[in-house]
Formats: C-alpha cells, sequence, structure tokens
C-alpha cells in the first residue's frame, strides 16, 4: 500500500438494513482520519488523502506503539464537557503546529478506529468485514492502557443500534452505520456498507472560491448532479481549513456558478460537506472540510 489510500464511503440510506451478518457501528462526529504505521514513524491523512499528521501529533506519537506495517481507519475525535465536539475537532485541525500542541494539552484527541487496511504481514482489505473487525480488535487490545487509539462501539443487533441512534445524539453520535460482515474493504461508495444520520449532508468538490485565496468569503462548489454553485459565507474555522488548501493553489480564470455568481475558479481536490436541504437552491450551506 502506497500513502495515502483511498478510503471506503458507506451510501446514505433512511433506514437500517436487518437481516442475517450485518454489523452497526455508532458513528461519531469528528474527522476521517487514516493511520499509517511505517518503518520509523507514523502519518495521518485526512478522507481527502491529505497528510494531517501535525494538527493530530498526539494521535501519531500514540501510533508509535503498533507494530510497523499496520494501517488503521477511524475518526479523530475530540470529546469536551464529556460530549464530542465537531467544533472542537474544527479547530484542532485548522491549527497550527504551535496551537495544535496547546489545544491537545486542553482536550487530547482519541483516534476510534472501526477498520483495519494492512497488518505487518500485508494487506487486508479483501478479507470480510468480520474478519478485519477481529485483527482490528486484536491490534487495538496490544495498545498501553490509556491510548487515544480506541475501537469503536458495534454490535450485531439491529435493535441495540436503534437505540444508539435515538438516544445518543446529544453526547456526539452522529448517526449509526451498518456494515455487511461479508464485505471487503472497497474505495469508494458501495452498497454494503450504508449509514443513518440525523443531519443529512452530501458531498461537494471545491472548484473555486470568492474573496482571497488566503482569506476565502465562500466557495463555489460542483454538487453531485454537475451543478456548481456558490456558497453562503464561510465562518472563520471553515475558511481558515479551506485556505491552508487554495493558497498552495494556482489560480485559474473566472468561473460562474448556476446562480450567475462569478467567483475565482481553482481545482484544490477539496471535498466539502454540504447540507442537502439547500442544493435545490443556488446557494448552499457548507458544514465542514472532508
Amino acid at each position: 500500500m502506497e500513502f495515502p489510500v483511498d478510503v471506503a464511503l458507506a451510501e446514505l440510506v433512511s433506514q437500517l438494513p436487518t437481516g442475517p451478518r450485518w454489523w452497526y457501528e455508532v458513528k461519531l462526529d469528528g474527522h476521517r482520519t487514516v493511520l499509517w504505521r511505517l518503518a520509523e514513524t507514523v502519518r495521518l491523512q485526512a478522507r481527502s488523502g491529505r497528510d494531517v499528521t501535525t494538527p493530530w501529533m498526539d494521535l501519531a506519537v500514540a501510533g508509535m506503539a503498533l507494530p510497523p506495517g499496520v494501517v488503521l481507519d477511524g475518526e479523530a475525535v475530540v470529546v469536551v464537557d464529556g460530549q464530542v465536539s465537531f467544533e472542537a475537532a474544527q479547530a484542532r485541525a485548522a491549527s497550527s503546529p504551535a496551537r495544535s500542541r496547546e489545544l491537545a494539552a486542553r482536550h487530547p484527541a482519541l483516534l476510534i478506529v472501526w477498520d483495519v487496511l494492512s497488518l505487518p504481514t500485508g494487506d487486508v482489505r479483501g478479507r470480510p468485514y468480520e474478519e478485519r473487525r477481529a485483527l482490528m480488535l486484536d491490534m487495538v487490545a496490544g495498545l498501553p492502557e490509556g491510548s487515544p487509539i480506541q475501537a469503536v462501539s458495534a454490535t450485531e443487533d439491529v435493535e441495540v443500534a436503534r437505540v444508539w441512534y435515538e438516544t445518543l445524539t446529544g453526547s456526539g453520535v452522529e448517526g449509526v452505520v451498518a456494515k455487511s460482515g461479508r464485505s471487503p474493504y472497497r474505495a469508494g461508495r458501495s452498497s454494503s456498507w450504508k449509514k443513518v444520520r440525523h443531519a443529512e449532508t452530501i458531498d461537494a468538490e471545491v472548484v473555486g472560491f470568492t474573496g482571497a485565496a488566503g482569506r476565502p468569503r465562500a466557495l463555489a462548489v460542483r454538487l453531485p448532479d454537475g451543478r456548481v454553485a456558490l456558497s453562503q459565507r464561510l465562518g472563520a474555522q471553515l475558511a481558515a481549513r479551506v485556505a491552508a488548501a487554495l493558497v498552495a493553489v494556482a489560480p485559474a480564470a473566472q468561473g460562474r456558478a448556476a446562480g450567475g455568481e462569478s467567483f475565482t475558479a481553482a481545482e484544490s481536490g477539496l471535498l466539502v460537506e454540504v447540507l442537502a436541504g439547500t442544493t435545490r437552491h443556488a446557494v448552499v450551506t457548507v458544514t465542514r472540510v472532508r
């Protein structure tokens, strides 16, 4: 396997699937993170493939306790006052090295792991989910006591999963992911992985911006139906995260959104989540950077 890896994604559905060999995992509100234990170091990657080792250095240090060759997939989360805080995770992801150390001292991160992609013996993505989960649990169990790398809660009982979905929202659980016990780890969106979530969002590709690259006011995003739409004004934390990617991209010619608004075109490779309910209009609401 070569860094970065294309991650597996779940299909958004309105109801949890039922039947033999379905497993259900808690879906926490954090940042998708893949941990690579290399021969002499640890690297972390975001869902987009970007290297995010620096802002999550406390997780990278914890990952050194794993044997070289292990690659784990999961969610980097930050707990504040007993609740998983997406805002705190966003602040950490957008922070400078000095600021990230300060934030980590105040609220250490956790890596909630749900899959293993590679072991010291080689790539295991082709094995069934049930086998990979057992291997992942063995890896996590071998870590020192108190490690921030922890296994996600999972069950084969759909009624337990429904209780999680209905009662744990206030603690930072944004939904439940269902996975077929037979399924391999396959890059991209798969019908053998399904998710139900409280806030329905979709992914969109950033293709431009308004304002300056270092201080973007809004984003031009390409929606799944091919339309390019301009987002609402970005908050300070979102703008800072996007700016870090945009300043490294040479701006192209002016573009024009479906509503007629002009923007500076820039193929950044960045993905963002937008509220699904707003995409019927020319203006969309960006909720986070993937």
